[in-house]
């Protein structure tokens, strides 16, 4: 993925030029992170051909590729469900993501350039645009913009794939309300990594990372709590 003219993790991006299967993912994608298809639902694959006016076989390869980015759970003989929300998953993916997305910070750091940043600056500023205009799902496409900008600008062809499975995961469970104080600490923290990889000061770039996952993190949780 690296140099890819994609926006953000690749499995799932819009693109010209994109098969049914492709479609069906990205759509399947959408509904689930929406909470249009909440945690536990089952996932009828002529269902969801009809919904999405296609025959069964491109959403059959969909649900294959969105089991392999752990968002579904394919079980024998009694076909797909959306995968549960637990808090047990939520800690383990997210301190995967720490552990893979501080080391792609810290890389981009050393080597990002002025054109890169200008690139996350641009998509962090959409992301702030798009939040104060209600516009949660382009919102949430300019926040993997601005993080797979800089983990691109590592130069690693492995690690933005590497991350792709466990973001994809904890998009999931994005539906815990950001008041106006945690979106404006939420930016604060976003430019706090921005402003370390254009310094070029790897220490401070990763610090920065993963003090903004470990604050969403347990945000995410208290909220999983408080709803029981």
């Amino acid at each position: 993925m690296s140099g890819s003219p994609l926006r953000g993790p690749s499995a799932l991006t819009p693109s010209r030029g994109r098969t049914l299967a492709d479609t069906a993912a990205s759509e399947v994608h959408r509904m689930i992170l929406a909470g249009e298809l909440p945690a536990g639902s089952p996932l009828r694959l002529n269902d969801l051909a009809a919904l999405l006016e296609m025959s069964p076989m491109p959403v059959r390869d969909a649900m294959r590729r969105l089991e392999a980015l752990g968002l579904v759970e394919i079980i024998p003989h009694k076909g797909a469900r959306v995968r549960e929300l637990t808090e047990d998953d939520l800690r383990d993916t997210y301190e995967v993501r720490i552990e893979l997305e501080s080391l792609a910070t810290a890389r981009a750091a050393l080597i990002i350039t002025p054109e890169a940043v200008e690139r996350a600056a641009e998509a962090l500023a959409s992301h702030e645009q798009l939040l104060l205009a209600g516009d949660v799902d382009n919102a949430r496409r300019a926040h993997t913009d601005f993080h797979f900008a800089i983990y691109r600008a590592s130069g690693s062809l492995w690690l933005p794939r590497a991350i792709e499975p466990v973001w994809q995961n904890s998009e999931r469970y994005r539906f815990a309300t950001a008041d106006a104080e945690r979106r404006r600490l939420s930016h604060l923290e976003h430019q706090a990594i921005l402003d370390a990889c254009a310094a070029h000061d790897a220490d401070a770039a990763a610090a920065a990372l993963r003090s903004h996952l470990e604050s969403t993190m347990h945000r995410i949780l208290a909220a999983m709590s408080a709803r029981g």
